[in-house]
């Protein structure tokens, strides 16, 4: 960043350095020399954070890079001002919570800003880094805001060069090398977080060369980057198109894999199996790739304009399913017609099993009944001779066309009874019937006249047709019926997801509803019942439908349910083995911490108190009053204050256990706080400030609770307040409740650490690890919400901590209560 800074110098540009954190190394903080600095505070020598209750050391003397002085940056208004760690928390006061923020405000203000971060840093990788590194990033940038940025450059040096610079003392002081050198500056970790980098960055790279494509109009084929693009039909050759475009995609450094499948805009596109598609989406994902569903009418259109808005290199595609016959009698299908229009895109056609297999008439069986599969041969020949009766008992009162368009009505009719089959038979006999009946010479065929033979066949091919079109409108009504009757099904499904009934009892229940079965229930064997459906889920169990058994139609529809069922399952095990994980974690944490107060907390108060009481008894020493005073106030400070330690520990145990009994009633704080006071080690009377506490109502408290309340928190302020700034302690009512404000002056506490300071054996800040077990701040919180109030921190003004305790107003006619806390 100090490099760009001196090349945009020398062209003239008029560069500020607002904020630098040199670290302490020489070499850096030379780089500063020629360039103009906002002000003396804001370039630093040290990497450490301004003095908080946070979990970093603090700052020595030297500088403070957190120091950024924002107005004077908007004042100066240079060309282009250059501040050094962009994910930065800005110190309590100031104007944004985030150095981030500060660029956003003085970007909007028209300065241009150069600045600097690393990848761990950035939202979307910081739990990625902390995996591999095993140390919490910290501050993050939200990704947006980085890529906004005009020009982003990757800063790359090989792992071992870095450690090597390590090595040499160039990063850190040499004593903190060789501890970095074993963990964080490991070259594993550093290769990771390397490539994370790269691919960031390329991806980075990879959408501003879209934009630009879009912006500029290019459709062509730009080969940065090898994407297949492999289409789905809804097949059973899909499996294998899939693992041929994986096995493309890898080839290639970064290859990226797309599977896409065309949907009719009707939702009729033959031969799509909605099982077969949901299983090939999972193998592409298990795969690495990305699966897509567009609409379209022209299916090799739509193919390559998704194709091409991919930037696609590659298009997989299989060989047709259709036979010779039908390829002659149709054109060439989907794959010849997206190789001819497909440019600068190469177009694999892969062979399969399937090829070639295909039917070139519908099967009836999928759509039709069996009464009708029966009744439609048979229409096709009876029909024709009725109507052949009928007309010759009404013979002049119409002419050959009106009698022709009548057998075209009958063809018609047999269609919509038998389909396409039986309706070419009603054809041929049609025709031979109007041409022996009703054609000149009557009663005989005639084939003398060229135009006989020719009106004969050209009625054949009229009616056969539009028995075709009929029979096709009617087979797309019915499949558009059934495809809209899953459709709901589904929604109805997918709806009572997402209001939140996705448990296993509530989705059997939908189940059964759905499809009017006596009972569904999950078995972990296959039943032998040849009344009831059955699923298997893939996870050792099976859905079974008793009381019914589903058509082949029904199960497709099932077999969704099965999914949704499958991952409530799973979801309901994870959940019981996270839960499960959880309760023996945190009482691993609670055993830990345990043991570490018994361990040196409760030991330090004892082993004062015994030190002074035997010396007391021994028989070697004679002590004087005064010394024997003083031993007797040690003892007498060390089993208050070991009595003290013990009654946390017990109260945050009832806590949690749910064992501690309240006894709410008015409660007026005149009288708590001064005895909370009183309990307290050392003279308070100068370091603690009452103010308001007369004129606040009573409370509905229990008051030795509150008392402990109060205690805790003046104590944690006391501890963190600086000589000669005395903490404040006042009350105040608003709408229905009070509030009592405990005000220090000390460092602050970062928005980060506002929750975890009230985790149980926390000492955020603390340099005293004597002063307690870390349990106050927890156990005033628990004991203000078992009270039904709330503690939270809030920021004082000009530096510092208010702890805001909220309880509900006592009035007149409030009654003493006793509430156990596990009501």
């Amino acid at each position: 960043m100090l490099d760009e800074g001196h090349r945009r110098a020398a062209r003239g540009t008029d560069v500020v350095v607002g904020v630098a954190d040199c670290r302490g190394r020489p070499h850096t903080e030379a780089l500063l020399d020629g360039l103009e600095r906002l002000g003396d505070a804001a370039v630093g020598s040290s990497g450490h954070r301004s003095p908080s209750r946070g979990a970093g050391p603090q700052r020595p003397p030297g500088g403070d890079p957190g120091g950024f002085d924002l107005e004077a940056a908007l004042r100066r208004r240079p060309g282009l001002l250059l501040v050094d760690d962009l994910a930065r928390t800005n110190p309590p006061g100031s104007r944004n919570a985030h150095r981030w923020q500060d660029v956003e405000d003085l970007l909007a203000a028209g300065v241009d800003v150069l600045t600097a971060l690393d990848v761990q840093h950035l939202e979307s990788l910081s739990d990625v880094v902390e995996a591999i590194t095993d140390v919490p990033p910290g501050d993050t940038v939200p990704d947006g805001f980085v890529r906004r940025a005009d020009q982003i450059v990757l800063v790359d040096v090989d792992p071992e060069e870095l450690r090597r610079r390590m090595a040499h003392g160039n990063i850190h002081p040499p004593e903190r090398v060789d501890a970095a050198l074993a963990s964080r500056f490991r070259p594993g970790n550093l290769t990771a977080l390397r490539e994370l980098a790269l691919l960031w960055v390329a991806d980075q790279v990879d959408d501003a060369l879209r934009k630009y494509r879009a912006d500029h109009g290019i459709d062509g084929v730009w080969e940065a980057r090898e994407r297949v693009v492999v289409g789905l039909t809804g097949g059973p050759e899909g499996d294998t198109l899939v693992r041929r475009a994986g096995r493309i995609a890898a080839r290639s450094a970064h290859g990226e894999l797309s599977a896409v499948h065309v949907a009719r805009g009707d939702g009729l596109a033959a031969g799509a199996s909605a099982v077969a598609l949901a299983r090939q989406r999972r193998l592409v994902e298990s795969l690495g790739g990305s699966y897509h569903t567009v609409v379209g009418e022209d299916v090799p259109s739509a193919l390559l304009d998704f194709a091409r808005a991919g930037n696609a290199t590659q298009l997989i595609l299989g060989t047709s399913r259709r036979s010779r016959l039908e390829r002659f009698l149709t054109g060439r299908g989907i794959g010849e017609t997206t190789v001819a229009l497909s440019g600068g895109i190469d177009v694999h056609m892969v062979t399969h099993e399937r090829a070639g297999r295909g039917r070139l008439l519908p099967s009836r069986r999928r759509t039709l009944p069996l009464p009708r599969r029966a009744a439609g041969p048979l229409a096709g020949i009876v029909l024709p001779f009725l109507l052949t009766l009928l007309l010759d008992r009404t013979r002049g009162s119409l002419d050959l066309s009106g009698e022709a368009l009548l057998f075209l009505v009958t063809v018609v009719g047999v269609a919509c009874i038998g389909g396409i089959g039986p309706a070419l038979v009603a054809a041929v006999s049609a025709s031979l019937l109007l041409h022996y009946w009703f054609v000149p010479p009557l009663g005989e065929f005639s084939f003398e006249a060229s135009g006989s033979v020719l009106s004969l066949g050209v009625f054949v091919v009229v009616a056969g047709a539009l028995a075709a079109v009929v029979d096709r409108s009617l087979r797309l009504s019915r499949r558009a019926s059934s495809a809209t009757a899953e459709a709901e099904t589904l929604s109805a499904l997918a709806g009572s997801v997402v209001r939140g009934a996705h448990t296993v009892p509530e989705l059997l229940a939908r189940t059964r509803e759905t499809f009017a079965a006596h009972a569904a229930e999950l078995t972990d064997r296959p039943v032998d019942d040849p009344a009831a459906s059955q699923v298997a889920l893939g996870n050792g169990s099976f859905l079974v439908l008793r009381g019914r058994t589903l058509p082949a139609a029904d199960r497709r529809v099932l077999t969704a349910y099965a999914a949704h069922l499958r991952a409530a399952v799973e979801r309901a095990r994870l959940a019981e083995t996270a839960a499960e994980a959880e309760t023996a974690k945190a009482a691993d944490r609670m055993r830990t911490a345990l043991l570490a107060a018994v361990s040196h907390d409760l030991r330090t108060p004892l082993a004062a108190g015994w030190a002074a009481v035997a010396s007391l008894r021994s028989p070697d020493v004679d002590f004087t009053a005064e010394e024997r005073d003083e031993l007797l106030a040690t003892a007498d400070e060390s089993m208050a204050r070991l009595s003290r330690l013990v009654e946390n520990l017990l109260d945050m145990s009832r806590l949690q256990a749910g064992a501690l009994t309240l006894d709410l009633r008015p409660t007026a704080w005149e009288e708590v706080v001064p005895a909370a006071l009183d309990g307290l080690p050392g003279d308070t009377s100068r370091r603690v400030a009452l103010h308001g506490l007369e004129e606040a109502p009573p409370v509905l408290a229990d008051a030795p609770l509150l008392e402990r309340v109060v205690a805790n928190l003046v104590a944690n302020a006391l501890r963190h307040s600086p000589p000669g700034h005395p903490v404040l302690v006042g009350a105040s009512a608003l709408a229905g409740r009070v509030e009592l404000r405990v005000v220090d002056r000390g460092p602050g506490l970062p928005p980060a650490d506002r929750e975890s300071v009230f985790e149980p054996f926390q000492r955020l800040g603390d340099t005293d690890n004597t002063t307690g077990v870390g349990l106050g701040l927890a156990l005033a919180r628990g004991l203000t919400e078992a009270m039904g109030g709330t503690l939270a921190p809030e920021d004082t003004r000009g530096g510092g901590l208010t702890m805001v305790v909220t309880l509900p107003c006592a009035d007149s006619r409030t009654r003493a209560v006793t509430v156990p806390t596990d009501s």
